[in-house]
């Protein structure tokens, strides 16, 4: 079985704090055969850390802001546009090839898209039922439950945005140590998802500072 985390930032995110090379660091001191590295609206993150090399393998991918909130893109090299409907991305992303997953499906205020699209889960590969930057479990719990009811696998995520915290949300993976093979595990229902929360007190400064960098755009673009 192999141990992934899911869901990782790097600096190439807008809201991310960590180098590349620090995240891989991370991982590998982690024990983590693997990390799927999703900035927000970017590819460039994933695409650098290929180039580094390591034990810790790289898959590819992309958090994607649709107009009703996020979903993850896995195992494409290039960029899915933002900003659209979510059955759009959605079909732009299959049509890239790639695996979706979606990510902290019912935070209240994190762009958690099944709160406002009814059969989201009924459209992706995967539901993240473990994401580690939740303040209470319910979300958590919410989003395993729906996941079985409609026969969806459930993969975990630290959700990181700063490196100490990689390897928060593991997923074990029944799968050889390649992107394909993962992959195809993760849409089998081949995992086995866990972790344990980022502490409180980082979770809050985290969102404090993105909450005051969101203000500053708006001021400037008035």
């Amino acid at each position: 079985m192999l141990k992934c985390d899911l869901h990782v930032h790097t600096n190439f995110s807008r809201d991310g704090e960590s180098s590349v090379e620090d995240v891989l660091k991370r991982a590998e001191k982690a024990g983590l055969d693997a990390i799927a590295i999703v900035d927000h609206d970017t590819v460039e993150g994933a695409q650098y850390a290929k180039t580094l090399g390591g034990s810790v393998l790289v898959i590819p991918g992309i958090e994607v802001s649709t107009k009703q909130g996020h979903l993850l893109v896995m195992g494409v090299d290039k960029p899915v546009p933002a900003g659209l409907d979510f059955y759009e991305t959605v079909r732009i992303a299959r049509e890239a090839g790639g695996l979706l997953i979606l990510p902290h499906p019912y935070h209240q205020c994190r762009h958690g898209v099944a709160r406002k699209v009814k059969n989201a889960i009924e459209v992706v590969d995967a539901v993240e039922s473990f994401n580690s930057r939740y303040i209470v479990g319910s979300a958590n719990k919410k989003a395993g439950i729906k996941a079985r009811f409609f026969g969806k696998p459930c993969v975990a995520g630290s959700d990181a945005h700063n490196c100490r915290f990689v390897g928060y949300g593991v997923t074990k993976i029944e799968a050889e140590k390649n992107v394909p093979s993962i992959l195809a595990a993760i849409k089998a229902g081949k995992t086995e998802p866990g972790g344990k929360m980022t502490p409180l007190r980082s979770y809050t400064r985290q969102s404090l500072k993105n909450t005051k960098r969101k203000i500053i755009r708006r001021v400037h673009r008035r």
